[in-house]
Protein backbone atom coordinates (compact mmCIF):
# COMPACT_ATOMS: atom_id res chain seq x y z
CA UNK A 1 0.00 0.00 0.00
CA UNK A 2 1.55 3.63 -0.79
CA UNK A 3 2.01 5.70 1.76
CA UNK A 4 2.77 9.93 1.80
CA UNK A 5 3.51 11.57 4.81
CA UNK A 6 2.30 15.35 5.80
CA UNK A 7 4.54 18.25 6.23
CA UNK A 8 3.68 20.72 8.61
CA UNK A 9 2.35 24.30 7.12
CA UNK A 10 1.11 26.02 10.08
CA UNK A 11 2.52 25.87 13.70
CA UNK A 12 -0.66 26.06 15.72
CA UNK A 13 -1.52 25.29 19.33
CA UNK A 14 -5.37 24.67 18.43
CA UNK A 15 -7.32 22.50 21.45
CA UNK A 16 -9.68 21.11 18.70
CA UNK A 17 -8.79 22.17 14.88
CA UNK A 18 -11.20 21.19 12.46
CA UNK A 19 -14.00 21.72 9.76
CA UNK A 20 -11.74 22.63 7.12
CA UNK A 21 -13.22 23.54 3.93
CA UNK A 22 -11.21 25.16 0.59
CA UNK A 23 -12.34 28.10 -1.30
CA UNK A 24 -11.27 27.95 -4.75
CA UNK A 25 -12.32 31.54 -5.62
CA UNK A 26 -10.41 33.14 -2.82
CA UNK A 27 -7.37 30.23 -2.52
CA UNK A 28 -7.52 30.38 0.98
CA UNK A 29 -8.55 27.21 3.68
CA UNK A 30 -10.94 28.11 6.34
CA UNK A 31 -11.15 25.87 9.32
CA UNK A 32 -11.97 26.20 13.33
CA UNK A 33 -10.76 26.02 16.78
CA UNK A 34 -14.00 24.11 18.13
CA UNK A 35 -13.05 24.93 21.84
CA UNK A 36 -11.57 28.19 21.23
CA UNK A 37 -14.54 29.81 19.36
CA UNK A 38 -12.14 30.47 16.46
CA UNK A 39 -12.41 30.64 12.66
CA UNK A 40 -9.40 30.50 10.81
CA UNK A 41 -8.32 31.96 7.23
CA UNK A 42 -5.09 30.27 6.07
CA UNK A 43 -3.30 31.67 3.46
CA UNK A 44 -0.89 29.00 1.99
CA UNK A 45 0.64 32.20 -0.35
CA UNK A 46 1.81 33.98 2.75
CA UNK A 47 1.76 31.30 5.09
CA UNK A 48 -0.65 33.54 7.48
CA UNK A 49 -3.77 32.13 9.33
CA UNK A 50 -5.74 35.12 10.36
CA UNK A 51 -8.46 33.81 13.30
CA UNK A 52 -11.54 35.52 14.06
CA UNK A 53 -13.25 34.95 17.64
CA UNK A 54 -16.89 34.16 16.99
CA UNK A 55 -17.70 34.31 20.29
CA UNK A 56 -18.99 30.66 20.82
CA UNK A 57 -17.84 26.94 20.13
CA UNK A 58 -18.00 26.28 16.18
CA UNK A 59 -18.21 23.27 14.98
CA UNK A 60 -17.65 23.97 11.36
CA UNK A 61 -17.59 26.55 8.42
CA UNK A 62 -18.64 26.48 4.95
CA UNK A 63 -18.28 28.99 1.99
CA UNK A 64 -21.45 30.75 1.20
CA UNK A 65 -22.58 32.10 -2.18
CA UNK A 66 -21.02 35.53 -2.27
CA UNK A 67 -17.94 34.80 -0.36
CA UNK A 68 -19.46 35.03 2.99
CA UNK A 69 -19.08 32.31 5.81
CA UNK A 70 -21.65 30.12 7.22
CA UNK A 71 -21.04 29.00 10.29
CA UNK A 72 -22.56 25.77 13.04
CA UNK A 73 -22.11 27.86 16.38
CA UNK A 74 -22.55 25.55 19.54
CA UNK A 75 -26.80 25.75 19.34
CA UNK A 76 -27.45 27.87 16.45
CA UNK A 77 -26.20 29.36 12.61
CA UNK A 78 -24.88 32.13 11.70
CA UNK A 79 -23.05 34.04 9.10
CA UNK A 80 -19.41 35.92 9.45
CA UNK A 81 -18.14 38.39 7.19
CA UNK A 82 -14.35 37.55 6.19
CA UNK A 83 -14.41 41.36 5.08
CA UNK A 84 -15.12 42.60 8.48
CA UNK A 85 -14.86 39.92 11.05
CA UNK A 86 -19.39 40.27 11.81
CA UNK A 87 -20.77 37.87 12.97
CA UNK A 88 -24.48 37.42 12.92
CA UNK A 89 -27.30 35.27 14.22
CA UNK A 90 -29.15 33.46 11.92
CA UNK A 91 -32.00 30.60 13.49
CA UNK A 92 -31.28 27.29 16.02
CA UNK A 93 -33.27 24.53 15.20
CA UNK A 94 -34.00 23.36 18.66
CA UNK A 95 -33.86 24.94 22.08
CA UNK A 96 -30.37 24.52 23.59
CA UNK A 97 -30.06 21.50 25.17
CA UNK A 98 -27.13 21.22 28.03
CA UNK A 99 -24.12 18.53 26.73
CA UNK A 100 -25.18 18.96 23.03
CA UNK A 101 -23.62 21.13 20.70
CA UNK A 102 -23.49 21.25 17.09
CA UNK A 103 -20.43 19.48 15.12
CA UNK A 104 -18.93 18.56 11.56
CA UNK A 105 -20.79 19.58 8.45
CA UNK A 106 -20.75 20.65 5.08
CA UNK A 107 -22.36 21.65 1.69
CA UNK A 108 -24.08 19.00 -0.80
CA UNK A 109 -23.43 19.70 -4.62
CA UNK A 110 -27.20 21.34 -4.47
CA UNK A 111 -26.05 23.73 -1.88
CA UNK A 112 -27.73 22.74 1.40
CA UNK A 113 -26.01 22.59 4.62
CA UNK A 114 -26.21 19.34 6.69
CA UNK A 115 -24.82 19.79 9.72
CA UNK A 116 -24.90 17.27 13.04
CA UNK A 117 -24.80 17.34 16.28
CA UNK A 118 -22.58 15.82 19.34
CA UNK A 119 -22.81 14.17 22.72
CA UNK A 120 -20.43 15.93 24.77
CA UNK A 121 -22.23 14.75 28.21
CA UNK A 122 -25.35 12.61 28.69
CA UNK A 123 -26.25 9.57 27.12
CA UNK A 124 -25.26 8.50 23.71
CA UNK A 125 -27.59 8.27 20.86
CA UNK A 126 -28.92 12.07 21.27
CA UNK A 127 -27.29 13.71 18.39
CA UNK A 128 -28.93 14.21 14.96
CA UNK A 129 -28.06 15.27 11.58
CA UNK A 130 -29.73 18.18 9.85
CA UNK A 131 -30.19 18.96 6.52
CA UNK A 132 -30.64 23.54 6.15
CA UNK A 133 -32.50 24.34 2.62
CA UNK A 134 -31.41 27.88 1.01
CA UNK A 135 -34.18 29.43 2.99
CA UNK A 136 -32.87 28.05 6.11
CA UNK A 137 -35.95 25.92 6.51
CA UNK A 138 -33.90 22.89 8.75
CA UNK A 139 -35.18 19.04 8.67
CA UNK A 140 -34.10 16.27 10.70
CA UNK A 141 -32.44 13.62 8.49
CA UNK A 142 -31.01 11.27 11.08
CA UNK A 143 -31.09 10.40 14.54
CA UNK A 144 -29.70 8.31 17.36
CA UNK A 145 -26.44 9.44 16.57
CA UNK A 146 -23.44 10.54 18.77
CA UNK A 147 -21.08 12.44 17.16
CA UNK A 148 -22.49 13.03 13.98
CA UNK A 149 -19.02 14.12 11.65
CA UNK A 150 -17.68 13.43 8.43
CA UNK A 151 -19.94 13.92 5.38
CA UNK A 152 -19.28 13.20 1.67
CA UNK A 153 -21.46 12.81 -1.50
CA UNK A 154 -20.93 11.03 -5.01
CA UNK A 155 -23.90 10.65 -7.37
CA UNK A 156 -26.44 9.19 -6.09
CA UNK A 157 -24.02 8.36 -2.58
CA UNK A 158 -24.23 10.11 1.01
CA UNK A 159 -21.29 8.71 3.26
CA UNK A 160 -21.78 9.93 7.24
CA UNK A 161 -19.72 9.02 9.86
CA UNK A 162 -21.01 8.58 13.58
CA UNK A 163 -17.51 8.30 15.28
CA UNK A 164 -18.89 6.73 18.15
CA UNK A 165 -19.46 3.59 16.05
CA UNK A 166 -16.45 3.66 14.35
CA UNK A 167 -18.44 3.11 10.90
CA UNK A 168 -18.78 4.74 7.68
CA UNK A 169 -22.50 4.59 6.12
CA UNK A 170 -23.48 4.88 2.64
CA UNK A 171 -27.11 6.00 1.96
CA UNK A 172 -29.38 6.44 -1.17
CA UNK A 173 -29.50 10.48 -1.57
CA UNK A 174 -31.70 11.67 -3.60
CA UNK A 175 -30.56 15.27 -5.47
CA UNK A 176 -33.33 16.54 -5.70
CA UNK A 177 -35.70 16.48 -2.63
CA UNK A 178 -32.63 15.43 -0.16
CA UNK A 179 -34.03 12.43 1.01
CA UNK A 180 -31.41 9.97 2.36
CA UNK A 181 -32.47 6.08 2.20
CA UNK A 182 -30.84 2.57 2.39
CA UNK A 183 -28.31 2.41 4.95
CA UNK A 184 -25.41 0.43 4.75
CA UNK A 185 -22.07 -0.02 6.01
CA UNK A 186 -18.91 0.91 3.80
CA UNK A 187 -16.31 0.82 6.17
CA UNK A 188 -15.36 -0.59 9.40
CA UNK A 189 -12.76 0.51 11.87
CA UNK A 190 -13.32 -1.16 15.11
CA UNK A 191 -10.49 -3.58 14.95
CA UNK A 192 -8.01 -0.53 13.89
CA UNK A 193 -6.68 2.37 15.76
CA UNK A 194 -7.71 5.37 15.11
CA UNK A 195 -11.82 6.59 15.02
CA UNK A 196 -12.68 7.90 11.78
CA UNK A 197 -13.88 11.73 12.05
CA UNK A 198 -13.51 14.75 8.91
CA UNK A 199 -13.97 13.31 5.87
CA UNK A 200 -13.78 14.39 1.89
CA UNK A 201 -14.21 12.95 -1.62
CA UNK A 202 -11.61 12.84 -4.43
CA UNK A 203 -12.57 13.22 -8.39
CA UNK A 204 -12.54 9.30 -8.39
CA UNK A 205 -14.94 9.11 -5.57
CA UNK A 206 -12.56 7.80 -3.29
CA UNK A 207 -12.94 8.86 0.89
CA UNK A 208 -10.54 10.21 2.83
CA UNK A 209 -11.14 9.75 6.48
CA UNK A 210 -9.26 11.66 9.08
CA UNK A 211 -8.47 9.11 12.19
CA UNK A 212 -8.56 10.58 15.76
CA UNK A 213 -6.06 8.71 17.78
CA UNK A 214 -4.90 7.19 14.88
CA UNK A 215 -2.19 9.38 13.58
CA UNK A 216 -3.53 9.63 9.77
CA UNK A 217 -5.73 10.03 7.08
CA UNK A 218 -6.69 7.02 4.81
CA UNK A 219 -7.88 6.78 1.55
CA UNK A 220 -11.26 3.96 1.61
CA UNK A 221 -12.62 2.25 -1.48
CA UNK A 222 -15.93 2.68 -0.93
CA UNK A 223 -17.27 -0.30 -2.86
CA UNK A 224 -14.91 -2.74 -1.17
CA UNK A 225 -14.15 -0.51 2.83
CA UNK A 226 -10.55 -1.23 2.27
CA UNK A 227 -7.63 1.29 2.93
CA UNK A 228 -5.68 1.82 -0.55
CA UNK A 229 -3.77 4.96 0.71
CA UNK A 230 -3.05 5.89 3.99
CA UNK A 231 -1.21 9.95 4.76
CA UNK A 232 1.01 9.67 7.94
CA UNK A 233 0.92 12.57 10.59
CA UNK A 234 3.26 12.84 13.48
CA UNK A 235 0.54 13.66 15.69
CA UNK A 236 -1.73 11.41 16.64
CA UNK A 237 -5.39 13.66 16.98
CA UNK A 238 -6.12 13.97 13.23
CA UNK A 239 -9.75 15.62 13.32
CA UNK A 240 -10.47 16.64 9.21
CA UNK A 241 -8.92 17.05 5.62
CA UNK A 242 -9.97 18.98 2.73
CA UNK A 243 -8.33 19.05 -0.58
CA UNK A 244 -6.58 22.64 -1.96
CA UNK A 245 -4.14 24.03 -3.68
CA UNK A 246 -4.30 25.35 -7.45
CA UNK A 247 -5.04 21.72 -8.91
CA UNK A 248 -6.63 20.44 -5.62
CA UNK A 249 -4.16 17.87 -5.73
CA UNK A 250 -3.10 18.99 -1.63
CA UNK A 251 -4.49 17.45 1.41
CA UNK A 252 -4.60 19.67 4.25
CA UNK A 253 -5.17 18.56 7.65
CA UNK A 254 -5.99 19.81 10.79
CA UNK A 255 -5.23 18.00 14.04
CA UNK A 256 -5.75 18.49 17.81
CA UNK A 257 -4.27 19.05 21.72
CA UNK A 258 -7.30 18.02 23.20
CA UNK A 259 -7.16 14.47 24.85
CA UNK A 260 -3.73 14.55 25.21
CA UNK A 261 -1.93 13.22 27.79
CA UNK A 262 0.98 16.18 29.14
CA UNK A 263 3.94 13.35 28.15
CA UNK A 264 2.34 13.38 24.84
CA UNK A 265 1.82 16.77 24.13
CA UNK A 266 5.78 16.99 24.98
CA UNK A 267 6.24 14.35 22.67
CA UNK A 268 3.91 15.85 20.01
CA UNK A 269 4.70 19.18 20.09
CA UNK A 270 2.98 20.09 16.78
CA UNK A 271 -0.74 18.76 17.88
CA UNK A 272 -2.85 20.90 17.45
CA UNK A 273 -1.02 22.74 14.21
CA UNK A 274 -2.57 22.29 10.47
CA UNK A 275 -0.53 20.19 7.46
CA UNK A 276 -0.25 19.47 4.22
CA UNK A 277 0.35 16.61 1.72
CA UNK A 278 0.75 16.48 -1.80
CA UNK A 279 -0.72 13.99 -3.00
CA UNK A 280 -1.00 11.66 -6.83
CA UNK A 281 -4.94 12.61 -6.46
CA UNK A 282 -7.37 15.15 -6.95
CA UNK A 283 -10.03 16.29 -4.61
CA UNK A 284 -13.39 17.93 -5.96
CA UNK A 285 -14.45 21.57 -5.34
CA UNK A 286 -16.26 22.32 -2.30
CA UNK A 287 -19.82 22.90 -2.87
CA UNK A 288 -21.29 26.54 -0.94
CA UNK A 289 -24.35 27.35 0.14
CA UNK A 290 -26.43 28.03 -2.45
CA UNK A 291 -27.94 31.71 -0.29
CA UNK A 292 -25.45 34.77 0.15
CA UNK A 293 -25.52 36.72 3.41
CA UNK A 294 -25.52 40.31 3.64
Amino acid sequence: MRRATAELVFSCRSTLGEGSVWDCEQSCLYWVDIHENKVYRFDPRRRSNLAYDVGANVGTVVVAHGGNLLLALRHQLAWLDPETGRVCPLVAPAPPVAGIRFNDGKCDPEGRFWVGTMVEKGPSGAAVLYCVQHDLSIAVKLTGLTISNGLAWHGKAFYHIDTATKLIRRFDYDPASAAITAPSVVADFRDGPGSPDGMCLDDQGMLWVALFGGAAVVRIDPATGNEVFRVELPTTNVTSCAFGGEDLDELYITTARVGLSDAALAAEPHAGSLFRAKLPFRGVPSSRFARAFE
